[in-house]
């Protein structure tokens, strides 16, 4: 469906189309040439998440840097552009030159999932109906960089800052293709922090039209062999989940995926099912260590009878248990990455208090970067955190203007931002 937000001259319409004309590694350059034809623009930078979601990587337009070539990485920590992401609110900035006109930073969104920010350099003092198309090209942008990354290799690219071994280039695929997603009744978020040697963590969502599914998942070993063990799991649990298997049929399949093709490995994983009605969720635990509820501003864990880990002999009917969702709760399950010996240094309960006011997008970056600080920087296994925000099952509707509810982002870090 085609939406046009300005009846004068179409600029969604106008950049979808040109988009659809173009090459799919000419995004920037037709989102580039829209602005700087309607507003003159003199400049127009993507600027893309890199994978550890740290910094952001400024995308060349044609003419300018081409793949394989340096692109100027920008940290997002305590700069406008981590600003923008926080808060997923456009703003204003000085241009960096000093001659003249001002920068206009807006997020580049879908559905609660950063993909990056759009920079633009227009004249001195935008008016509102300047800063408002440009926020909406930016979202524009979001889906003409969804869309068109299953055509080229350049997205993936550019949120490269650092090499990939064979065994993070596994793991990193089998991850949701969004890190994060918002709905009327929830936000969800994952972040997984790579050990030096890859520990086989996979955390995975999936959305149906009254359920929300969720697992994470711990694979023995370390390199190769352990992202192939998570491949073999998470193939086995999409499989079923996608077979529309209930939920001990999924785990079933996973341990059955183990014991025929491990060759006697085994995995810990936590498995649940969401269902968007009523708040109520259904859980198997297989050897996995306990999520941590946040409610009312106390953490409890949510003390589960443990079934044996996926592949281990012989093995009952995994049990599915039970638990209820209230309005304003967090859900946030771990993997034991996040609780051994040098990580239990830090205070899980009290960050999760700390924290409880950011969007799980951020909430769940400043836990794994917590464990990493705590292992001065050298994990030895893999650290991974999945963050659940719960509102409540009545349909209420997002502000999805910007491809972002803007009333659960998180706060600013600068006391008073520009705008």
């Amino acid at each position: 469906m085609t939406v046009e937000y300005d009846t004068e001259r179409g600029t969604h319409t106008g950049i979808l189309a040109a988009a659809e004309a173009a090459s799919p590694v000419e995004s920037v350059d037709v989102v580039a040439r829209e602005l700087k034809r309607r507003f003159g623009a003199t400049s127009v930078s993507f600027l893309i998440t890199d994978l550890a979601r740290q910094s952001v990587v400024r995308m060349s337009t044609a003419g300018e840097v081409g793949t394989g070539e340096s692109m100027e990485t920008v940290p997002l920590f305590g700069t406008v552009y981590g600003d923008v992401i926080r808060t997923q609110r456009l703003r204003l900035a000085d241009a960096v030159d000093g001659d003249g006109g001002q920068r206009v930073i807006a997020p580049v969104t879908n559905r609660g999932d950063s993909i990056g920010v759009l920079e633009v350099r227009v004249p001195a003092d935008p008016d509102r109906r300047t800063l408002r198309e440009i926020s909406r090209a930016a979202h524009t942008l979001a889906y003409i960089v969804i869309a068109n990354q299953r055509f080229t290799d350049l997205y993936q690219w550019g949120q490269r800052t650092a090499p990939l071994s064979l065994a993070a280039e596994i793991q990193h695929n089998l991850l949701p293709s969004s890190l994060s997603c918002e709905a009327a009744q929830f936000a969800v978020a994952g972040a997984l922090e790579p050990a030096g040697n890859v520990g086989g963590d996979t955390f995975d969502y999936a959305l149906d039209r009254d359920t929300l599914h969720l697992s994470v998942t711990d694979a023995m070993g370390h390199e190769v062999n352990a992202a192939m063990l998570a491949t073999l799991l998470v193939g086995a649990l999409r499989g079923a989940r996608r077979a529309g298997c209930d939920l001990a049929e999924q785990a079933r399949r996973a341990h059955r995926a183990m014991v025929d093709h491990s060759g006697g490995a085994m995995a810990t994983g936590l498995l649940l099912r969401v269902c968007l009605r009523d708040g109520r969720v259904s859980l198997v635990n297989a050897g996995h260590p306990w999520p941590l509820l946040l409610r009312g501003g106390r953490v409890e864990e949510v003390g589960l009878r443990v079934n044996l880990p996926f592949g281990v002999q012989p093995q009952r009917m995994y049990e599915v248990q039970g638990m209820e969702l209230r309005p304003g709760d967090r859900l946030v399950i771990l993997t034991d990455g996040m609780l051994d010996r040098r990580s239990r240094l830090v205070d899980l309960p009290a960050l999760l208090k700390d924290t409880q006011e950011l969007h799980p997008r951020e909430a769940t970056q400043i836990l794994t970067m917590a464990v990493l600080d705590a292992n001065r920087g050298e994990l030895k296994d893999d650290a991974t955190v999945m963050c659940l925000d719960w509102y409540g099952p009545e349909p209420v509707r997002r502000d999805a203007q910007t491809g972002a509810s803007l009333t659960q982002a998180s706060p600013s870090l600068f006391p008073r931002p520009r705008s």
